[in-house]
């Protein structure tokens, strides 16, 4: 299911801290940074914070630029974003500001957090997810009944640590600040436990007044058929590439890019490359890499339109190629329409194999974009 954009935000201090114990929030931030923070606010369409949070802080979480809530009803949308905070156990304080400042509020718990959060009678929408917390079904619910594109997440720590765990945040917003807590009972931002492999790629770092910016994607591909931010960021980069092929009336316009299990990219290539107007995008992705890199086995291939399974132009089809390198996962977009070849199923073909393919059907306007101009009966 489609997810929003997960954008998680924090400011820590050098030595890894969200705040220290004393009975005042320690502000880590510059006034500048604030500021902008409350642009990031402002682009959302909800804010989420969790319930021990809004206990240790007491934020209202708005935003306070008159002239960007001004820009967000002039735009069509709510002066505030959507505030959402998420418990376990419904405990919650009906006093807290979150609930008596800015727009909506929602609430996501558990089956018996929201008996007892419907109890306290706060103005709020309450969402059970169930016997326990599901952020799957959380991002779905928001995305699909709340219309929910992008969402910011301001904490805590253990939200943070969750989302990243589970493969579902889209981007890292961290704030250095010069300063040490250095109080071992202080919160920290990330706990303890398994995190997918590899390096997040660093997108972004500014200097804002004496702290600094650090902007960052992660990169490790989901395994099987758990599709995770990276696996998103991966396919929409398939999908930019085959906006390089020269078109053609005979045969679709396709990316595709290889990427190992800990994020690395191994190849990438689109149709038509480097003047051939046979080569398959995933033909010339596999053609850069050596049949024995032993990264293979564990890497997905990310591919606009599915592989194929059959082809005049080339003795093997895309879908054999990737059997042939020891490929066993497969992310892809767009399924392939009866306009060249009828009832093609490369998906199909790869799972009868043994191959693990998912198939991002929110990106198939993107992979169908360049090839506008074909006739696609299906699909």
């Amino acid at each position: 299911m489609p997810y929003p954009h997960v954008l998680l935000s924090a400011a820590v201090s050098l030595d890894g801290y969200l705040d220290d114990t004393g009975p005042e929030r320690l502000l880590l931030s510059s006034p500048a940074d604030f500021d902008r923070v409350d642009e990031v606010r402002a682009g959302s369409d909800a804010i989420l914070i969790g319930a021990g949070t809004i206990r240790a802080d007491n934020p209202r979480l708005l935003v306070y630029s008159e002239a960007r809530r001004a820009a967000r009803i002039a735009a069509g949308r709510p002066e505030y974003p959507l505030k959402v905070t998420v418990t376990a156990t419904g405990d919650l304080d009906p006093a807290a500001k979150f609930w008596h400042t800015g727009g909506d509020k929602l609430v996501c718990t558990t089956d018996s957090g929201a008996e007892r959060a419907a109890a306290l009678g706060i103005a709020a929408d309450i969402v059970p997810l169930g016997p326990e917390l599901d952020w799957p079904a959380l991002l779905t619910h928001l995305h699909d009944v709340r219309g929910v594109d992008r969402l910011m997440v301001e904490g805590g720590g253990t939200v943070h640590t969750q989302l990243l765990q589970q493969g579902l945040a889209d981007e890292l917003q961290l704030v250095l600040a010069p300063v040490f807590v250095g109080e071992p009972k202080a919160p920290r931002l990330f706990g303890p436990g398994g995190y997918q492999a590899g390096r997040l790629r660093l997108v972004e770092t500014r200097r804002i007044e004496d702290v600094v910016l650090m902007r960052y994607e992660p990169t490790a591909p989901g395994a099987g058929g758990s599709v995770s931010a990276a696996d998103r960021h991966w396919l929409r980069l398939a999908c930019e590439l085959a906006a390089q092929c020269p078109p053609s009336a005979t045969a679709f316009s396709v990316g595709a890019v290889v990427v190992a299990a800990d994020g690395t990219e191994l190849a990438r290539g689109h149709s038509r490359e480097a003047g051939d107007p046979a080569v398959h995008a995933e033909e010339a992705a596999l053609a850069k890499i050596a049949p024995a890199d032993p990264r293979l086995a564990a890497a997905t291939v990310y591919t606009s339109l599915e592989p194929c399974t059959h082809r005049a132009s080339r003795p093997h089809p895309c879908a054999e190629l990737i059997l042939g390198a020891g490929v066993r996962r497969v992310v892809t977009a767009w399924r392939e329409p009866d306009t060249f070849v009828r009832a093609a199923d490369g998906t199909g073909m790869l799972r009868e194999q043994g191959v693990s393919v998912a198939v991002l059907a929110e990106y198939e306007a993107l992979a169908k974009a360049p090839n506008a101009h074909l006739e696609t009966p299906r699909g």
